[in-house]
């Protein structure tokens, strides 16, 4: 039976659609995914995204036992402040991509994906052994209320106690809302400036109805999952399970950047990762666009179009409702990932070709 978040009864009352997703009940929308995705592009949407997972790490060497359980440097992130991250096994395939959150010197808050919740905190449970450090899975002691969209800074700001224009973009401060403390980060994961709000379970139908009171003069909209898949995919930023999976190594994805090589003492799988460095990736994550109307989908071939060979499969798909045609993210041989290589793509025994071009596919005004 699937859980359901501390806000499912506004969900019901607003006439959410409902779908199973790591174990939870979540909302996939609530008119249609079109209007909701306008919205984040245009003014604002408000998302439940409480099936995300949360672990927190506190003790004197916490930044060293992160340090060595993941790809990156939690222990350079400045208070207050935020980064990527992801964990990996021993052979450098992502078991899954991260927030790391320093709430205090001593303390982190690391955000995981909400299928991968109990693999992530088993391997860092393993990992962290032999540092001063303390590990407990805090999951449901949080609710996350994300507003994204152009207009979410100015609902925000009519809410918070805190100067919202001096919050710098993966940061995060305690603040007040509906009189409630919660913990304000400016991050996301849809292509646009916006806010995640930690708050306690009980106090998430409060938080979730002052910021759609708010909101309503904005242009905010309630939003399902549906539409923040199509939001990530036009931002190009990858989803677990489709762009990484444990066969996949940050540099096939093009995010060798959050990997830090030489920390003291290591970190788990460097190995693997410094020879995949060294060699260079085989295939590596790129962005298709087509002029067609049929989009291609997860799992969908791509075809050499003078041989008809298949040369690597899409991993997200999608008629982009803010470009007006299909886009897709694949794998593809090095030799085939410049911009303006043309290839087929097999939508359903039918191909249709499209052509490699920069990510992300969409990029919000400055």
């Amino acid at each position: 039976m699937s859980k359901k978040t501390p806000l499912h009864d506004i969900h019901m009352e607003l006439g959410a659609s409902f779908t199973d997703f790591a174990g939870w009940s979540m909302p996939l929308r609530y008119t249609s995914e079109l209007v909701e995705h306008h919205a984040v592009r245009t003014t604002a949407g408000i998302f439940d995204l409480t099936h995300m997972g949360e672990i927190e790490l506190s003790g004197p060497e916490a930044g060293r036992a992160l340090d060595h359980a993941l790809v990156g440097r939690p222990s350079k992130i400045a208070v207050g402040r935020a980064r990527y991250s992801m964990l990996v096994h021993e052979t450098g395939g992502v078991l899954d991509d991260l927030v790391v959150y320093r709430l205090a010197e001593e303390r982190y808050l690391v955000v995981a994906n909400a299928g991968n919740t109990l693999v992530v905190l088993s391997q860092l449970r393993d990992r962290i052994d032999g540092y001063v450090t303390t590990i407990r899975d805090t999951s449901g002691e949080w609710a996350l209320i994300a507003v994204q969209g152009p207009t979410s800074p100015a609902i925000v700001s009519e809410l918070v106690d805190v100067e919202v224009p001096l919050l710098k973009y993966y940061a995060i401060d305690p603040a007040r809302l509906a009189d409630r403390e919660v913990l304000l980060a400016r991050t996301g994961y849809t292509g646009e400036d916006g806010f995640e709000i930690y708050c306690r379970p009980e106090d998430a139908m409060a938080v979730w109805r002052s910021v759609s009171a708010v909101g309503a003069r904005h242009g905010l909209v309630p939003c399902g999952l549906a539409c923040r898949d199509t939001l990530r995919l036009e931002a190009g930023m990858p989803l677990y399970g489709q762009e990484l999976t444990v066969g996949t190594t940050p540099f096939d994805a093009g995010l060798g950047r959050v990997v830090v090589f030489g920390k003291p003492g290591g970190f788990v799988g460097e190995a693997a990762l410094a020879a995949r460095r060294d060699e260079g990736p085989t295939r590596v994550l790129v962005g298709l666009a087509s002029t067609g109307r049929r989009a291609p989908r997860t799992g969908y071939a791509v075809l050499d179009p003078d041989t008809g060979e298949r040369i690597g499969e899409v991993t997200s798909g999608a008629l982009s409702p803010t470009l007006g045609h299909p886009v897709a993210m694949a794998y593809l041989p090095t030799d085939r990932s410049e911009p303006g290589t043309k290839v087929l793509v097999d939508i359903r025994g039918s191909q249709e070709y499209a052509e490699v071009v920069p990510l992300p596919f969409y990029r919000r005004r400055a």
